[in-house]
């Protein structure tokens, strides 16, 4: 499996691609080589390693990096709220915003959204499901929540894993309405969330640094919405008001530079996901898809 490469289903093309991982070679050497596994654990999921470069890329000079990388990873520029020319760092250019048209929201009466853009994977049930990224490979729930009630109070509940790569748009947003409440730390490590990283330790997810936020929603009752830290995330930034009601598609937050992650839970009973998105994960193979687009249904409009 070392050399595997990542491949991932793309919902527009509907066709499997191979993912272009930013820093293969890195990642491969740390988690499948032992003598960069030592390294991981001294060095690499600290958080003063992310830090200094979470740091390195807010500084004026990053701005160099910007253009290669626009052209390395062929991103469209005509979606860019703003010239690629103008921004300041690699950070800023990294959570930069969109022009709303290029993120529509999807409309209908109890639909929930993607609410980030990247590679998802979705469990109807989380406690049934025979693996995530690869077949036996679980993290609990109680490991997740860091809190036992609530992980009884989401038992048997719908999860979505949204994997969100560098290159990809790194604002997170509500995926449906509701009113949410503050969003919490759970202090933890800086893995990486590559899958090269999760097919080794799925625990990863867990034992990573993350907030979590709790809203409630009249049509899909409790909702937990995870932001999941990783090496290289400068940081996890909420923009969000507290208590405020939010619209389904409403921008959380964001990510500053890394690839990073956002985990949704639903209670149990409460959603219908897409069918290709269930299809594609009951085989582990991530689906990609943007930031407001069909999630799923509410399950009691879904019949």
């Amino acid at each position: 499996m070392a050399a595997d490469p990542i491949r991932f289903y793309n919902r527009y093309t509907q066709a499997l691609e191979t993912e272009q991982i930013f820093g293969e070679r890195w990642l491969r050497f740390a988690y499948e080589n032992p003598m960069g596994r030592a390294g991981l654990w001294l060095l690499a999921r600290r958080k003063f390693f992310s830090a200094y470069y979470g740091w390195k890329m807010s500084r004026r000079r990053s701005q160099l990096r910007v253009l290669p990388f626009i052209a390395k990873y062929d991103l469209n520029v005509e979606e860019f709220a703003k010239s690629a020319f103008t921004y300041r760092s690699f950070n800023e250019f990294f959570y930069r915003t969109l022009k709303p048209e290029c993120r529509p929201i999807s409309e209908g009466a109890g639909v929930a959204v993607l609410p980030a853009d990247g590679r998802h994977l979705v469990f109807p049930d989380v406690d049934a499901a025979a693996g995530f990224y690869v077949k036996g490979a679980k993290f609990s729930l109680v490991e997740l929540f860091a809190d036992a009630s609530l992980a009884r109070e989401f038992s048997g509940g719908a999860m979505l894993i949204s994997r969100l790569c560098p290159v990809d748009y790194h604002r997170f947003h509500f995926p449906v309405s509701g009113s949410p409440g503050p969003a919490r730390l759970i202090k933890g490590w800086l893995y990486s969330v590559s899958p090269i990283a999760l097919r080794r330790n799925i625990g990863y997810l867990v034992q990573n640094k993350r907030m979590l936020t709790l809203m409630e929603t009249e049509a899909f009752g409790r909702v937990a919405m995870f932001e999941v830290g990783a090496t290289n995330v400068g940081s996890i930034r909420q923009s969000y008001v507290e208590g405020r009601a939010v619209a389904r598609g409403e921008e959380k937050g964001l990510f500053a530079f890394g690839g990073s992650c956002v985990i949704t839970i639903f209670q149990r009973g409460r959603i219908q996901f897409a069918p290709d998105l269930v299809a594609q994960s009951a085989v582990h193979i991530e689906t990609y898809a943007r930031m407001g687009d069909v999630l799923g249904t509410c399950a009691s409009r879904s019949t």
